[in-house]
């Protein structure tokens, strides 16, 4: 699996692919929070960082999709598919590498933004006047938003030899997941809204970005990525049936 991850994660690093979901996440974030008016923290007069944690999860909803469209479908057009499976290695070891390879990549674009905790941390006043323990719940929603959204990626590349198409049933895949629920909830009234709504990303990510870091909210994120891993091995073993 290491192997695999190191061989994508290098890939990725080669191609313009990387550098062009690298630059889009940042120039997009960095608008957001320091140059658009109606959303930037120097106009907003409060020292958080509210603004990158409600747009970055609508930009992952189209930069994951566009990192894992190739991990399956691209080896099955190329043809490259039926020699990569007679190598030794289980279907869980080749998922799990490809995933984790399109998720540090994700995690890789986040990396930077620390610079905005640090610089609203010293604008501040007085300095370090930001809610730290908020902050921190935000990025831990933002790294298993990313891990469930590469997941249903992986899921939606190994269904078909088509990029493009993989890349558009992961968009909707990853956007039905994230709001959908919601919207659903919003039909209802009541205890059958709030378990609605309870299904979907929404309502966990948002949990989290008020510092509440809850096992319920953790175990949602992780069950819906195993979930989802689960569903891609299953894609794969299709070809023995």
């Amino acid at each position: 699996m290491l192997a695999i991850l190191r061989k994508e994660f290098n890939s990725f690093l080669n191609s313009p692919v990387a550098y062009v979901v690298l630059g889009v996440f940042l120039v997009a974030t960095g608008l957001f929070v320091w140059v658009f008016p109606d959303s930037s923290v120097l106009d907003y007069g409060f020292a958080d960082l509210q603004t990158l944690f409600n747009i970055a999860p609508w930009i992952f909803l189209f930069l994951i999709p566009a990192l894992t469209m190739r991990t399956f479908a691209e080896e099955k057009k190329a043809g490259t598919m039926e020699l990569l499976l007679t190598r030794p290695l289980t279907d869980t070891q080749l998922i799990g590498g490809k995933y984790l390879a399109c998720l540090l990549l994700a995690l890789l674009a986040l990396l930077p933004t620390l610079l905005y905790y640090y610089s609203v941390y010293q604008l501040g006043d007085p300095v370090g006047n930001i809610d730290s323990a908020a902050t921190v719940g935000s990025y831990l929603g933002l790294v298993l938003l990313a891990a469930v959204f590469a997941a249903i990626g992986v899921f939606a590349s190994a269904l078909t030899r088509d990029q493009i198409v993989a890349f558009l049933a992961a968009v909707v895949g990853c956007f039905l997941v994230y709001t959908g629920f919601d919207s659903l909830a919003s039909v209802f009234d009541g205890a059958p809204a709030y378990y609605i709504g309870q299904l979907g990303i929404a309502a966990h990510y948002r949990d989290l970005s008020k510092g509440l870091i809850d096992s319920r909210d953790l175990l949602y994120f992780f069950t819906l990525s195993a979930v989802m891993l689960l569903a891609t091995r299953l894609a794969l073993q299709s070809r023995n049936w």
